[in-house]
């Protein structure tokens, strides 16, 4: 695949050790360009300090996580594309457009970037799986 955008919940397995993580390091792998917004940079950081917070990690694993993933941006390993107030109001159409989706918040937030930054799809974690989940040209 060419390009993809990661949500949090996807690339987390990238960075901590979970259940799919071995699939998803094979499907990160074969992408050209994975993609992310400053919005999976914020949740990145929650995702660890929240992980340390209920034990599941130590202080030390977080640190060294989150270094790897902001190494990971620098080196352009992943890409970031820029969040603007526009996707804030494309978001609020998304839910609209898609009213019999239970789509959250954030999960708006982030399809509407992934729109706008012209990926072939969207990985995320969802039913506790791993999934690539959206072709974005189905939503144009």
């Amino acid at each position: 695949m060419s390009n993809c955008y990661l949500d949090t919940s996807a690339l987390a397995k990238w960075y901590v050790n979970e259940p799919q993580s071995e699939q998803f390091e094979r499907f990160i792998r074969d992408l050209s360009h994975a993609i992310i917004s400053r919005l999976t940079a914020c949740e990145m950081r929650c995702l660890l300090a929240r992980r340390r917070r209920a034990g599941d990690i130590d202080r030390d694993y977080e640190q060294k996580a989150y270094s790897c993933f902001e190494q990971d941006i620098a080196a352009g390993h992943l890409i970031i594309h820029s969040c603007r107030d526009v996707h804030l109001v494309e978001a609020v159409n998304l839910i609209d457009q898609l009213a019999p989706v239970p789509l959250r918040t954030l999960d708006a937030i982030h399809l509407a970037l992934a729109m706008d930054a012209g990926v072939e799809a969207i990985a995320t974690r969802a039913a506790h799986s791993f999934a690539y989940c959206i072709a974005t040209s189905q939503l144009q």
